[in-house]
């Protein structure tokens, strides 16, 4: 079978030493008849420009034994978000059905090549990927969030600070950010493994962004589930 190329391009997101560099397009060609669907990062994509992803294949098996754990070492200075036992806990709040295709969940290492097309997660065939993150919990961008990217981080938890020279930052709680892949991440690239019916990019996400609303951040409260705590102040009246 003729392989496929999935063209896409992350823009934005740099490694803290590298914020101030202009990332290359990484050009190459799927060698694989199956091709990602997804690779979610917070910074814009350009679709225009050549993309493959730097990432294990997992050849579909088909028989319906549920889904194993990979969890490859993260790499120097980077960490794993969650655990394999806080994906499976989580997987197993959904109906039975939505897992029936899922064969394999990796937690995927970072390499100097991943650092030029940095993303959370991603689908694959029958895989989902979840990326790690810079291990003091804080990203740098060279250039402005979308405004859909600056909303949806902030709703869970996720703080934005403007630098100088354009360049802009993420500071992530060790509470949101594991909210922010258990209930967003991981439910998004699930919900493109559920997708048989949409082909286009744009209604792609649009159908994953729709299923992790759903099943993710309002199924698990939604906004009151994550506002501040407010702290009560007692008030002592004199005798």
């Amino acid at each position: 079978m003729a392989a496929r190329s999935s063209r896409r391009d992350f823009k934005g997101k740099l490694p803290a030493r590298l914020t101030r560099r202009r990332n290359g397009a990484v050009s190459a060609q799927l060698t694989r008849d199956a091709r990602p669907k997804s690779r979610r990062g917070v910074a814009q994509r350009n679709e225009s420009l050549p993309f493959s992803p730097p990432e294990d294949w997992h050849e579909p098996t088909e028989a319906g034994n549920g889904y194993r754990v990979v969890v490859q070492s993260p790499g120097a200075g980077y960490r794993h978000v969650l655990s394999a036992k806080d994906v499976r806990e989580r997987l197993a709040d959904l109906p039975e059905f939505f897992l029936r295709d899922l064969e394999v969940v990796q937690f995927s290492r970072m390499t100097r090549k991943k650092q030029s097309l940095p993303c959370y997660g991603m689908q694959w065939g029958p895989a989902l990927y979840l990326y790690p993150i810079d291990e003091s919990l804080v990203e740098h961008f060279g250039r402005a969030p979308t405004p859909d990217i600056y909303n949806e981080s902030r709703m869970y938890g996720g703080r934005w600070h403007e630098l100088e020279g354009g360049a802009w930052s993420l500071t992530w709680s060790e509470s949101a950010i594991r909210d922010f892949y258990l209930n967003n991440i991981l439910i998004h690239e699930l919900g493109h493994l559920l997708d048989e019916r949409n082909t286009s990019y744009v209604d792609r996400e649009r159908y994953a962004e729709w299923f992790a609303t759903e099943f993710g951040y309002r199924r698990t409260g939604g906004a009151d589930a994550r506002r501040p705590k407010r702290k009560v102040r007692r008030r002592h009246h004199a005798l």
